[in-house]
């Protein structure tokens, strides 16, 4: 850990890290702009062809109307994982990679992959229908959950700063789930209005009507539990020591087993009788969403607690200011500390802030992991490079924080003395007559003593 403040201090090498020798010249394939073009031609053009495929499936108005239908669940959705990862909220960029993923590569890979296994089931058995149920059940899942995997592993490998715990696993595959979602309501919506166009069914009675009800009234969040269950599997494996391998391997690996399972189950139900559907939404989703809400809210409490626990040392170091590990460890006193800097400095000063806790609560799970032997090799410069960004927004987060700590630090009891207490401050007022047979407390209390407050 550093032990003191840069007051200044030098720009060369970090103590403790590795010397560096002059750098190689990098390929031009080993380029970030070459990667990120890559990656950006790849989802564009599996959003074209994803985007014709389901256009020529349900045709122009039925697109435009499933279109519409489907995006009602995406803001709400969104906004709800991103409220879940507010203890340390990981960068637009990744999630914004995530959705592109789940509603393009994924979608189309989904598309393409089960048509062709289902039209080889039905040439292979001459039983179509018996070919549409089975790949409903057993190759769809295995084939999305597979592919809405890959953007989480993508992450993981290749964004591993920003994934560092259980919460990060279940934002990055909610939002993927949530892009594939997104595309296969448009289908199935868009899909719905064409047969009412052709039989004629309007209202609540239309095949369209019952295809919201049950898509996105009932079950937004089918496709979003199923893939956090892997997303679970790559947050514990992000917990584990680089030399735990089959932890790190075989945690993954459950979870997209179990996210299978789960699939395959609520894709069954339908062929389950008239009541199926009900019955395995009622048994199997209510409650694993109830648990796996806990289990995230659960999870993010321990993180605001590992900041607490944390955080101190850089406080005694001189890094910190001795309230600053109370404040970044509470939601509400994080919350109240970007709205002082708003009011009273703008926004850019409450964007400062909000870098200032999410670069603090990096710092304290660096060091948690760092303490229990799980922390990389680049550990001593991480450390100080999380360090200098605090540094440099100190003069703009600070007082904020300690704006903060004051308004919510939890007050400290005082005991009542055992005697009575006269007048507004246990001396004053002279007892009269009429209050000389009834002996009054104090109107005015003592103050309790807070320690933020002086």
């Amino acid at each position: 850990m550093a032990t003191c403040p840069p007051h200044p201090y030098p720009r060369g090498p970090v103590d403790g890290a590795p010397a560096v020798g002059p750098l190689r010249h990098a390929h031009w394939w080993q380029r970030a702009w070459v990667r990120y073009g890559a990656l950006t031609t790849l989802l564009a053009i599996s959003g074209l062809v994803i985007l014709a495929l389901v256009r020529e499936e349900t045709g122009t108005e039925g697109f435009l109307v499933g279109l519409g239908l489907a995006t009602l669940p995406v803001p709400l959705l969104i906004a709800a994982f991103r409220w879940l990862d507010r203890v340390e909220p990981g960068p637009w960029r990744n999630l914004l990679f995530c959705f592109a993923w789940g509603a393009c590569a994924a979608a189309l890979i989904a598309i393409v992959a089960n048509s062709f296994a289902t039209r080889w089931i039905a040439t292979a058995t001459a039983d179509p229908s018996s070919a549409d149920t089975l790949g409903a059940t057993v190759i769809a899942p295995v084939v999305e959950e597979t592919a809405k995997a890959a953007a989480v592993l993508l992450v993981f490998l290749f964004r591993r700063r920003d994934f560092t715990g259980i919460l990060d696993g279940v934002v990055m595959a909610g939002v993927t789930a949530t892009g594939f979602a997104f595309t296969e309501n448009i289908l199935y919506l868009g899909t719905a209005f064409g047969t009412d166009q052709l039989t004629g069914g309007t209202g609540i009675a239309s095949v369209t009507a019952a295809t919201f009800f049950v898509r996105i009234i009932m079950s937004p969040f089918a496709h979003p539990l199923f893939t956090v269950l892997t997303g679970i599997g790559f947050g514990i494996s992000a917990l584990a020591a680089d030399r735990q391998h089959i932890r790190r391997l075989a945690f993954p690996l459950s979870g997209l087993l179990l996210a299978m399972g789960l699939h395959a189950i609520w894709n069954g139900s339908s062929a389950w009788g008239e009541y199926g559907f009900f019955a395995v939404y009622a048994a199997f989703m209510v409650p694993l969403f109830g648990l796996l809400t806990w289990l995230v809210i659960w999870t993010r409490q321990r993180e605001l607690k590992t900041v607490r626990t944390e955080l101190p040392a850089y406080a005694v170091a001189g890094w910190l200011s001795p309230v600053e590990p109370y404040a970044l460890g509470s939601m509400r006193a994080r919350r109240i500390a970007r709205q002082y800097a708003r009011r009273h400095a703008g926004r850019a000063a409450a964007w400062q802030v909000a870098q200032y806790e999410g670069y603090a609560t990096s710092l304290a799970f660096l060091r948690h992991r760092g303490r229990r032997g799980r922390a990389g090799a680049d550990f001593v410069v991480r450390e100080r490079e999380l360090l200098d960004e605090l540094w440099r927004r100190r003069e703009t987060a600070r007082p904020a924080l300690d704006h903060a700590a004051r308004i919510t630090a939890p007050p400290v009891p005082v005991a009542a003395p055992p005697w009575p207490v006269y007048g507004a401050y246990g001396y004053g007022y002279p007892m009269t007559p009429a209050t000389a047979t009834t002996p009054t407390t104090s109107a005015t209390p003592y103050p309790a003593y807070n320690p933020y407050r002086s």
